[in-house]
């Protein structure tokens, strides 16, 4: 029992590490620059939590990744093109919005980008950008911590007698010991990869970016006339796919409920970041209360003509900025005797 907590410090550490083989513990060193959690890994004899039934491949889960690829591409993508068609051939009246800073670009002689477009290319590129970080973030995430899956020991298929795990007791009910030999898994080794990787999940993570960007949109952009409940009502809408997917690769025994809560949090942080911080909740530019840099409060300063010009301006005649004379400067025609 001592020996098994030291190896489970040991795994979590990093090198050096303790491998069960044949009952009999040794000492196991890596010689590699890459930080030794990435490769010493474990788990614990006839632990139930990761004794879960193999579901099958991931294409023959209920939520596949292909159609949750499709979706957090089409989705998103089709809701901000109506969006933004909505707004250019149905514009808002001036006192409903704020005065847009867009302007048309012209390239060359041919090639003119309107606000609209601008608008439409920017979002789309901030969503395809943000989905782009959440991919690695989260295999970043998978690769790091290995976390096995629920069904991590019906892949893995390891011989409890030549590792020397008594099997359960009234004694000892749940599991006393820690294997992290990397020979233990009899099974598939592709599929013993892809069992390490469970924490944070990326398709919960892609689900809830794609829901939080398009929810973030259509609460800031659109323009629903009558019920105060329409625009609550499209983002519950929008979160109950999500929130399936979840459910799905729960009850599937592909991942644990916190791997699942993890990867709603980083796509959830993600989109939120990009809303808020790239594009400004979906504005034409930034707040007009913003705060000017020093810079810019610089160059709208009065200016003032000098007293000491080389070639002064003759006197009684001196003139404002603009040219026109000073009031209580004018000349006075003489008048003839």
């Amino acid at each position: 029992m001592e020996m098994s907590v030291l190896a489970l410090l040991a795994s979590r550490s990093g090198c050096p590490a303790f491998t069960m083989a044949g009952g009999r513990p040794h000492l196991k060193r890596s010689f590699s620059i890459i930080p030794c959690f990435v490769f010493v890994e474990g788990f614990f004899c006839y632990d139930s939590a990761y004794a879960k039934p193999y579901p099958g491949p991931e294409a023959a889960s209920r939520a596949p990744p292909a159609l949750i690829y499709a979706l957090v591409t089409a989705g998103p993508t089709f809701t901000i093109l109506l969006g933004e068609l909505a707004r250019a051939f149905f514009p808002a009246p001036p006192s409903a919005s704020p005065v847009s800073g867009e302007s048309t670009i012209v390239s060359g002689a041919c090639c003119r980008f309107s606000p609209p477009l601008r608008r439409l290319v920017r979002f789309l590129g901030v969503y395809s950008f943000g989905l782009f970080t959440t991919t690695i973030f989260a295999n970043a995430g998978q690769v790091v911590t290995g976390n096995p899956t629920p069904h991590f020991l019906s892949v893995c298929r390891p011989n409890y007698t030549a590792l020397g795990c008594p099997p359960p007791s009234p004694d000892r009910p749940g599991p006393d010991r820690f294997v992290t030999d990397q020979s233990a898994c009899a099974g598939s080794p592709s599929l013993v990869a892809a069992a390490r990787r469970a924490f944070p999940c990326k398709d919960a993570a892609l689900c809830a970016y794609a829901v939080t960007y398009t929810a973030m949109y259509v609460t800031l952009v659109f323009r629903v006339k009558g019920s105060r409940l329409v625009k609550p009502s499209l983002c519950l809408a929008l979160l109950c796919p999500a929130f399936l997917v979840g459910v799905v690769r729960v009850a599937e025994y592909r991942n644990h409920w916190s791997d699942v809560l993890a990867g709603f949090l980083t796509g959830a942080a993600i989109a939120t970041f990009l809303v808020t911080c790239v594009v400004h909740n979906f504005q034409s530019r930034p707040p007009i209360g913003r705060r000017l840099s020093p810079w810019e409060d610089l160059s709208q300063a009065p200016t003032m003509d000098s007293p000491l010009e080389k070639n002064p301006r003759p006197a009684g005649r001196i003139r404002h900025r603009h040219g026109s004379p000073h009031p209580s400067r004018r000349t006075v025609p003489a008048v003839a005797t």
